[in-house]
């Protein structure tokens, strides 16, 4: 597996409160968006990954059948420890943090999510998201309510409805699958997946180029698009 990533403030707020996790040696990563005043955010962001890099040892010793379970029970328990700090603390109270992992071993991945990071399947030239936004636009464009292109406008795009941190339980959606050689999962926080079309992402990856070149071109779009807020991705290449 190989890892490039990048995490940027962008132009407009004053601090990061993306953040990543890259764990080759137990094949766990993640990406996070923190949410909250002040520093609340990047609080909520660094607790979450901070418990999902102190249970990481636990993977070791878990067989594939295991795996999506465990993946599963570390992200509530991410969703424990960020809810009790924000209770504790007048300045961090009712922060929370998008919550994104990948956990890949051999032919076998997981992926969990919380929240509007999103993870993608690059393979055999073709984008495939395998999250859904836990927005409220989101919710709308699954009910029908309103279209896609409608909700890249919509004034509340960025409100969500599930979040690690922002109550005592919470809903994780998994998924596991194969892997094959020469995928590529792309995790993102939404100050990258707003910004850039899944199309012009999948243009960009189809084009003949590397991998480095890939992301820094990315990276460079974003930027050229004034980068409203932070924006990070990671991605992790099977080879």
């Amino acid at each position: 597996m190989r890892i490039l990533s990048f995490s940027e403030t962008g132009y407009v707020r004053k601090n990061n409160e993306d953040a990543y996790l890259a764990l080759s040696e137990y094949g766990l990563y993640a990406v996070a968006d923190g949410m909250g005043g002040h520093l609340a955010g990047e609080v909520a962001a660094r607790t979450a990954l901070k418990e999902l890099e102190r249970m990481a040892p636990e993977l070791a010793g878990l067989g594939e059948e295991e795996a999506e379970p465990w993946i599963k029970s570390a992200l509530i328990r991410a969703n424990e420890v960020v809810y009790e700090s924000s209770s504790r603390l007048p300045e961090t109270e009712g922060m929370g943090t998008t919550l994104t992992v990948l956990f890949v071993r051999d032919s076998f991945a997981v992926i969990a999510h919380v929240g509007d990071s999103r993870a993608y399947l690059w393979r055999s030239e073709e984008l495939k998201r395998l999250t859904d936004d836990h927005s409220l636009v989101g919710e709308l464009v699954r009910l029908g309510q309103i279209s896609a292109e409608e909700a890249e406008k919509h004034p509340r795009r960025h409100v969500l409805i599930r979040a690690i941190g922002a109550a005592e339980d919470i809903q994780v959606d998994c998924l596991s699958l194969e892997t094959k050689p020469n995928d590529v999962f792309l995790l993102c926080t939404d100050g990258f997946s707003s910004v850039l079309a899944e199309e012009e992402i999948g243009q960009e990856f189809v084009e003949e180029s590397s991998w480095e070149e890939h992301l820094e071109n990315l990276r460079q779009l974003v930027l050229e698009r004034g980068a409203p807020d932070n924006f990070t991705a990671l991605c992790c290449i099977v080879e």
